[in-house]
């Protein structure tokens, strides 16, 4: 039987302190769920001459799938709250969902609130192999580096979704989240503290984000929730109108959704996933039709007086 993540900001909050009494850098083991060959944990060095070991779940297939997803996660950055999602991805897709730096088992042990040096260290999971396509999903604070990524390596991407993006403006839950953990700074666990000092200091550094956004080519979707209430989906809506992209950002409106879309059930997140992969159209021959030959007509010509009709026989 499957443990059940706990979901929400206190839930979340209760599994941070759960883990920082007993040591462990998995907020909800996969182990105990998914045997290695549905999702297995992996780990790579991380871009921009950083050197930190990065840890992230991936989905293992025996060949390279079609599209690769890449899901850089918000704040805490925990890849086991994708667990479900990650199993239940079809065999012709595969994903890595990554623990970001200063969380969970990903080094460095400090906060990296520098938004531009977290695009540059996961710079590293855009690497596909020849032929693969890349869909790169930013969830919630992830999504402004996700952005960033996607700018800095555009052959790379082919597709960009900012799932449940947070763009500098909280909602109620948010603000009483970083209200209350900036008080308490100094004695919450590391996990919960790093949010707190990413959150709160995100706002300034959007216009990287923003920028990057606007000189992008590839297909842009949004995907909010109408009831977040920690990202609230009027700026993300307020972003897409505004910001003057190289094509018109999709927005896509879920109808009761919280900020939390990877807690849902996990086949309708992997369906609006596929819905931002372009479907590939079957492809038929048809041999070219050649024009109609049509002669001109001769017009008012009459045969000489006298002149035979036609050919004359002997």
């Amino acid at each position: 039987m499957l443990r059940k993540r706990p979901k929400g900001v206190l839930a979340m909050g209760w599994a941070c302190i759960e883990c920082a009494a007993t040591g462990r850098t998995e907020h909800a083991p996969t182990s105990a769920d998914y045997p290695d060959t549905v999702i297995r944990r992996t780990s790579l060095i991380a871009g921009g001459g950083h050197g930190w070991k990065i840890s992230a779940l991936e989905t293992p297939r025996e060949t390279p799938a079609p599209w690769r997803i890449v899901v850089i996660t918000g704040a805490p950055s925990w890849a086991e709250y994708w667990a479900e999602t990650l199993a239940a991805l079809p065999q012709d897709r595969e994903m890595i969902v990554v623990d970001r730096p200063g969380y969970a088992a990903s080094e460095p042990a400090h906060a990296v609130t520098d938004i531009r040096t977290q695009a540059e260290a996961l710079m590293p999971l855009l690497r596909a192999q020849p032929g693969q396509k890349v869909l790169l999903v930013g969830q919630s604070y992830g999504a402004a580096i996700a952005t960033l990524m996607a700018e800095a390596d555009p052959g790379r991407v082919d597709g960009l979704v900012l799932l449940s993006g947070f763009f500098g403006e909280t909602g109620p839950t948010a603000r009483w989240l970083l209200d209350t953990g900036a008080k308490a700074l100094k004695v919450i666990p590391r996990d919960l503290r790093h949010a707190v000092m990413e959150a709160s200091g995100q706002r300034p550094q959007l216009k990287h984000a923003r920028r990057a956004l606007e000189r992008l080519k590839v297909p842009v979707h949004m995907i909010h929730g109408d009831k977040d209430d920690f990202a609230p989906i009027e700026v993300a809506e307020r972003l897409a109108r505004e910001v003057r992209s190289r094509r018109p950002i999709n927005f896509i409106r879920t109808a009761g959704a919280n900020h939390f879309l990877n807690d849902g059930p996990a086949e309708q997140l992997v369906a609006a996933l596929e819905a931002c992969i372009p479907q590939k159209q079957a492809w038929t021959f048809r041999l070219p039709r050649l024009p109609q030959m049509r002669f001109p007509r001769p017009q008012g010509f009459s045969l000489p007086q006298g002149a035979p009709a036609g050919p004359q026989t002997a």
